[in-house]
Order: C-alpha cells, then structure tokens, then sequence
C-alpha cells in the first residue's frame, strides 16, 4: 500500500477540531445503537409470562 494511501485513510479518522474525527464518530454511534438494539433483542424475552 502506498504511505500516501495510508495517509489519507488516516486523515478521515481524525480532524482538526478536538474529538473523534467523522469516520470514528460514526464508527462509535454505530456501536451504541447495536448494543442498545441487542440488549432489546436478549432482554425482550424475559417479559414472557407462558
């Protein structure tokens, strides 16, 4: 892989402004609403009274 190519992937995870950069934010946002989704999926079964 050519240093310019690795370089630019680099670029689109960070950013100039203090935080994650676009790509980590989503990365991050992406997480926490699969968590959340399969924390609903497991728990739902436990509210069955059969």
């Amino acid at each position: 892989m050519h240093i310019g190519a690795i370089h630019d992937v680099t670029n689109l995870a960070l950013s100039n402004s203090p935080g994650p950069g676009p790509v980590m934010r989503t990365v991050i946002v992406v997480t926490v609403v699969g968590v959340a989704l399969m924390a609903w999926f497991l728990l739902r079964g436990y509210g069955n009274d059969e």
